[in-house]
């Protein structure tokens, strides 16, 4: 099933099939790691859901809720 990554919850484990978003924001996300197929772990959402806390690629990202949305995730069995 497809989603985004903005309603993930910590814990999850979960693949890019797609990012989102138009021009500079697709580029941005893109120059940081986010490809499709890269594996993230989402170690920490806050309380209100903004910002968002990743694993990706052997480092640490944070992503406010509106960048989370452009990323089209698929869950991973744990």
């Amino acid at each position: 099933m497809e989603t985004t990554l903005n309603e993930c919850r910590p814990g999850d484990k979960v693949v890019i099939v797609r990012v989102g978003g138009e021009g500079p924001v697709k580029r941005r996300l893109m120059d940081m790691g986010i490809t499709r197929g890269a594996e993230i772990l989402v170690r920490k959402v806050a309380p209100m859901g903004d910002p968002i806390e990743v694993n990706i690629r052997g480092y640490e990202l944070t992503f406010r809720k509106a960048d989370a949305s452009n990323i089209m995730i698929q869950k991973l069995e744990s």
